[in-house]
């Protein structure tokens, strides 16, 4: 099976896609334990960073810099493994044609 590099990754209703890191991105320090990059409002479950990586944020916008072998785990999901290097994280959007506005889609 041919290597190839992936660019993109969802989980849910959280997406990963590969950037680079911003200047004044300031780090962020795991909570008890963990990198949490989003929770469900309704459920309660959390999308987990894990293994050598490190959480860093800028305006409201989280980017994992990973430095070796790391996944992203969820109660409701299969772990996914994580490539080496800068990841942005973002929410998953949904038009309402009803209301006609986006919002982030609700886990």
């Amino acid at each position: 099976m041919e290597s190839r590099d992936i660019d993109l990754i969802v989980q849910g209703d959280v997406f990963l896609f590969k950037s680079e890191m911003p200047v004044g991105a300031t780090k962020v320090d795991p909570v008890a334990g963990r990198f949490v990059i989003a929770t469900g409002e309704t459920t309660g479950h959390a999308h987990v960073a894990g293994g050598e990586v490190e959480l860093y944020e800028l305006e409201g916008v989280l980017y994992l810099k990973v430095a070796g072998p790391a996944e992203i785990t969820h109660e409701e999901h299969l772990p996914l493994a994580l490539e080496l290097g800068t990841w942005q994280v973002g929410i998953v959007r949904e038009f309402d044609p009803f209301l006609e506005e986006c919002r982030n889609v609700a886990d």
